[in-house]
């Protein structure tokens, strides 16, 4: 067995099934989830429909690892729209490449770029994090090297706190914007003084842009980082690569459907190792992909319903917790007052209500846990129960005083 599988640590759902278990919750409370980031709004008809429209006559062919013109196509139209990109910046035969949703490709991403001939290789990692980074990471042959995120940097991770000697060894940064667990945002000044550290370290970035459809303000989405590329005036995209999805923005988590963009050199590359690797989407989910990528509609709708939710909690909320409305994502990243593995433990035995502990999305680094007495809410629920997820919220923490 390939030793590196030791190095892996629980996923943070398994530390979670772990600390419910044996515990028998109020059977007059029915259960909501709140733990998991798994959208339950409806699915637009017209993926629906465009993928059953397709599956007689495709399911009897190999799809391709660099899927249809027409879906890279709609991809590229997509970026250049949502990001302000010029008519000519994306080349869908180069600069695209179709996955099988986001979590297969950040981990297999790593696989393919990680030189392990080099001496003691880092990937740095935002802290907290998503955890496929860190996996990715172990089993690429490199280790991982911690950015811690707390209040003081706003939720986004202290560059300031990299030396120089881990910045010369790091080959890949991960990052999270809008940020997996806080919501809060990487500005296009901040993408790119990175952009400067990448050229003068030689690594690359890879941008984990999947929550970048959900946002609180509709006239200000958040900033990408092709976009600050070619602000920049690097129309090549030299180094960077962004990862997104259609899970969150269209509701569509069992799709499993993304794609990868940016440096042609590397996504050429990636396209080489994913031949091998043995992952092409198939062709009804291309389709349905293609009208995703198409309408607009369902996704100003979708955000309109997160505001809706964060607009009743934040409300119910606000006099026993200290709560701010996060600028994107679907999260609230709460702090607590007491341990968040209790808090978390004691608020489903009591209310029936799962919520995940900060410290199991984040590791002790540099002297801190800064997932600690913190709890993470996926604000995924139909809006009565979120509702009704915060007013037990609200009584255990009044109970508790």
């Amino acid at each position: 067995m390939n030793p590196d599988l030791g190095l892996l640590q629980s996923y943070p759902f398994e530390k979670l099934a772990q600390l419910k278990q044996g515990i028998i919750p109020s059977p007059h409370l029915h259960a909501i989830n709140l733990s998991i980031g798994e959208p339950q709004h409806d699915t637009p008809p017209l993926v629906v429909k465009a993928m059953t429209a397709t599956l007689g006559t495709t399911l009897a062919k190999y799809p391709t690892t660099l899927g249809s013109e027409p879906l890279r196509q709609s991809i590229a139209q997509w970026l250049k729209q949502r990001f302000n990109l010029p008519e000519n910046s994306l080349d869908p035969a180069q600069h695209i490449l179709p996955v099988n949703g986001t979590r297969e490709a950040l981990f297999a991403f790593a696989q393919a770029v990680i030189n392990r001939q080099a001496a003691e290789p880092l990937v740095l990692i935002p802290n907290p994090f998503y955890q496929i980074y860190e996996g990715a990471t172990w089993l690429a042959g490199a280790k991982p090297w911690f950015i811690n995120c707390s209040a003081d940097t706003d939720w986004q991770p202290d560059f300031s706190s990299v030396p120089a000697t881990v910045w010369a060894r790091c080959q890949l940064l991960y990052l999270c914007s809008p940020n997996n667990p806080s919501g809060t945002l990487l500005d296009q000044a901040t993408w790119q003084n990175l952009l400067a550290y990448a050229d003068e370290y030689d690594f690359i970035i890879a941008a984990d842009e999947c929550y970048s459809e959900i946002y609180a303000d509709e006239d200000h989405p958040p900033v990408g980082l092709l976009q600050a590329c070619v602000t920049a005036g690097r129309a090549d995209f030299k180094r960077c690569v962004v990862f997104h999805s259609l899970s969150k923005r269209s509701n569509v988590p069992g799709l499993r459907s993304g794609f990868v963009a940016g440096d042609a050199d590397i996504i050429r590359q990636f396209l080489l190792y994913r031949t091998y690797h043995g992952c092409a989407m198939s062709l009804a989910v291309q389709a349905a992909s293609i009208a995703a990528w198409q309408d607009e509609q369902h996704v100003q709708a979708n955000r309109i319903l997160y505001r809706q939710k964060f607009d009743a909690v934040l409300e119910i909320l606000a006099p026993v917790m200290s709560v701010t409305r996060p600028p994107a994502s679907f999260y609230l990243w709460l702090s607590t007052p007491s341990a968040d593995d209790q808090f978390a433990q004691a608020l489903f035995a009591q209310q029936n209500v799962t919520v995940l502990p900060g410290q199991f999305l984040s590791r002790l680094a540099h002297g801190i846990n800064p997932g600690q007495n913190r709890i993470r809410m996926a604000l995924v629920a139909p809006l009565a129960d979120c509702i009704t997820a915060a007013q037990r919220i609200r009584t255990f923490i009044e109970r508790s005083d």
